[in-house]
């Protein structure tokens, strides 16, 4: 690496070159999202944790549906639905990258690597996709769901500086477009990735054990896209960060190479060891003090109080029922495993319509009102999924016109909420990192608390419609606060 490849490089902003790297990243990484979250892991943790089927007769349509009779997970003498496990498997990891974001983001900032730390959380979430493949049934499910967590903190952990770089690479009124850019690609590579993945296992695969043979292909092409794609960022994203004068000796801790070194010029290793470990311990504690002063700071300007607090509690929602959709389908109406990834297909598809459409819809009037329209079908969508009965003939194309609802406004939300943060913040500051460090920090606290409620609500009443519905809440609670951000709406450049 270049002597001052870490220095902020002018004139950045707008670089067409750049912004296209950055946006490139989402058509690496979100097929994470699309094929380990959503469609093809989920439903092969399902036919893993299920003994078996059983018939059950439907008064009401005359017919006979195949009920699913799953495994229980005993954890310390206690057995637990797998689903269940699931989700509170969900819930360690994001508590991971909550820990570790500030700490880490306060570290890029000190010594100016960010782009470094956007790639070890991309190789880790890269390589744990792989190490997916290793999981074969319920004698190693918990090595399944190790990978899981791992592949879930290298996803997320990486968003905290991919999201952080937004600002620093465009103006204020290239930020909706950019924004809503980057999920396009994402949701174009990931429909990619999951047809392949498809033809692989339901063209290819000639009976059920080679469709799980092809499964576990399928997690190793999706690591090796992730990992292969990113270059193209990590080759065109400059380095980020305030670089201190005063650093230790030598970082033996952040780079593997230093380690086997004798650093003789520096004391010798036991020294430059201790010398490290002061230096980490007095980032951890700074982190923090940092995180909650930069809260304080927020939390100050009145329009950021009310967007956080808006984005905290509709991210409760949105991002839980992302996590989980799939179980949905799968657990409560039983849908066909052909079906299901097909609606989750189209709702990619649509939602690549769904953010285009709200990123010009938001020029038109405004990025608040384009949120709160958001909000409004969510909460249509939640209350709609709560009403779903497995014995209504219709109940197939009734979770259909969710679907249609969530495919519409699920790229729009995620698109304006980081374009509408980014231009409430202060503009050309370099403590961007820091900033949307607490930004992923209250959405990976949101998705703690959803997805717990969420597999506490399973648990209870064994089923998902309860936690549907208890997911509405947060929404109307996210509609009225965000309500309160009073701003200028309007065509100007800057209108929020």
């Amino acid at each position: 690496m270049p002597e001052n490849d870490h220095l902020q490089t002018p004139n950045i902003k707008n670089n067409p070159k750049i912004m296209k790297a950055w946006a490139y990243y989402d058509w690496a990484n979100s097929v994470y999202s699309l094929v380990i979250t959503s469609t093809i892991f989920p439903i092969y943790y399902s036919i893993l944790t299920t003994a078996s089927e059983k018939s059950e007769f439907v008064k009401e349509t005359g017919q006979w549906i195949k009920v699913p009779v799953r495994h229980m997970i005993t954890i310390f003498g206690k057995e637990y639905q797998p689903d269940a496990i699931y989700g509170y498997s969900l819930t360690i990891s994001f508590l991971i990258v909550v820990l570790l974001s500030p700490i880490l983001s306060s570290l890029a900032d000190t010594i100016g690597n960010k782009k470094s730390f956007l790639q070890f959380f991309c190789y880790l979430g890269a390589t744990s996709c792989m190490g997916l493949a290793m999981f074969t049934g319920m004698q190693n499910v918990f090595l399944g769901l190790l990978f899981s967590i791992t592949a879930s903190v290298g996803f997320w952990g990486s968003l905290v500086f991919y999201n952080s770089f937004l600002p620093d690479i465009a103006t204020r009124d290239k930020q909706d477009a950019l924004s809503a850019r980057g999920y396009v690609y994402g949701y174009i590579g990931s429909v990619v990735l999951v047809v392949i993945c498809l033809v692989l296992i339901q063209v290819f695969a000639k009976n059920a054990e080679e469709a799980k043979l092809y499964t576990r292909i399928s997690f190793l092409l999706t690591g090796a896209w992730w990992f292969g794609f990113s270059q193209y960022t990590f080759k065109h994203l400059p380095q980020f960060g305030n670089v201190k004068d005063q650093l230790p000796k030598d970082l033996v801790l952040l780079n593997y190479k230093n380690i086997f070194k004798k650093h003789e010029e520096q004391g010798g290793f036991w020294e430059v060891l201790k010398d490290n470990i002061s230096f980490y311990k007095d980032i951890v504690i700074e982190s923090f003090h940092e995180l909650f002063k930069v809260g304080r700071t927020l939390f100050a300007d009145r329009n950021l109080k009310f967007f956080l607090s808006s984005f905290f509690f509709y991210s409760v929602g949105m991002q839980t029922i992302f996590l989980m959709a799939t179980l949905f389908g799968k657990s409560e109406i039983n849908l066909e495993q052909d079906k299901l990834i097909l609606t989750l297909l189209l709702i990619q598809i649509e939602a690549i319509i769904g953010a285009l459409f709200f990123s010009w819809l938001s020029k038109k009037i405004g990025n608040k009102n384009v949120i709160s329209i958001a909000i409004i079908l969510w909460i249509v969508a939640c209350l709609s999924a709560y009403y779903l009965n497995k014995e209504n003939p219709n109940v197939e194309y009734q979770f259909y016109g969710i679907a249609g609802i969530i495919g519409l406004v699920m790229g729009g939300l995620q698109a304006m909420s980081r374009s509408t943060y980014s231009k409430l913040l202060p503009e050309d500051s370099m403590d961007n990192t820091t900033y949307f460090s607490f930004y992923d920090v209250l959405e990976k606290l949101a998705i703690i608390l959803g997805t717990f409620i969420f597999a506490t609500m399973i648990e209870k009443y064994s089923n998902m419609r309860f936690a549907a519905l208890s997911m509405s809440i947060f929404f109307f609670a996210g509609l009225v606060l965000i309500r309160f951000l009073k701003v200028k709406i309007g065509n100007g450049k800057n209108s929020i």
